[in-house]
């Protein structure tokens, strides 16, 4: 509580929402990052287990697989009765799922990355009022220490909600962007799969 105390007594009005959006940003990093590492890590791990196995696809009969990318090839093999452009259609429905799932959060993180930095200029203003309706108010004559101690103080709220903003908006782009790189990877496997189904042979498969 002491260190609350002392952000409070730092940053002024704003010390609460500009610590709400920090907390808001190290939640969202770390759910984003453990979420997709785990979502790529455990494709490639289920893939290699198949590849040992002899089989190119999960069959219908295996167990519902964890991973993304074994989750859309079931799907498509569960469906091989169906023509080829229904299948794409439900691969299709089925990716969105995926990319809203996938892109889960980042939206809160660009719009915290947004709001900080105002919140951090709006502590400013009311710390500069604050401190020049003090002054005015005040018979000791005004020094620089006095106003570099008050211009500090209102500052500070600045340099908080940027070093809030940063981790932000550069966490929903690079998440983002990693996001992006395993849908392709997504799509690139379902299409392959599709294609197996038609009875074209790839190369590189099982």
């Amino acid at each position: 509580m002491s260190f609350l105390n002392q952000l409070h007594q730092q940053l002024g009005l704003m010390s609460w929402p500009l610590i709400l959006c920090s907390v808001i940003t190290l939640a969202l990093w770390l759910e984003r990052a453990l979420s997709l590492l785990w979502t790529s890590l455990r494709g490639e791990q289920e893939k290699r287990h198949l590849r040992l196995h002899g089989n190119a696809y999960p069959d219908t009969e295996m167990a519902t697989p964890k991973s993304l990318i074994l989750q859309g090839c079931s799907l498509l093999v569960r469906h091989r009765e169906c023509d080829k452009s229904t299948r794409e259609d439900l691969a299709s429905v089925w990716l969105q799922q995926q990319r809203r799932r996938l892109h889960a959060g980042l939206r809160v993180l660009t719009l915290v990355g947004v709001i900080s930095p105002l919140l951090g200029l709006l502590g400013t203003v009311l710390g500069l009022i604050e401190m020049f309706k003090s002054i005015s108010q005040s018979q000791d004559p005004v020094t620089p220490s006095l106003l570099a101690d008050g211009l500090g103080l209102a500052m500070s709220t600045t340099a908080a909600g940027l070093l809030i903003a940063l981790p932000a908006i550069a966490g929903a782009q690079l998440f983002g962007l990693w996001a992006d790189r395993l849908l392709d990877k997504l799509t690139h496997e379902l299409n392959q799969c599709n294609l197996y189904l038609e009875g074209v042979e790839l190369g590189g498969k099982a």
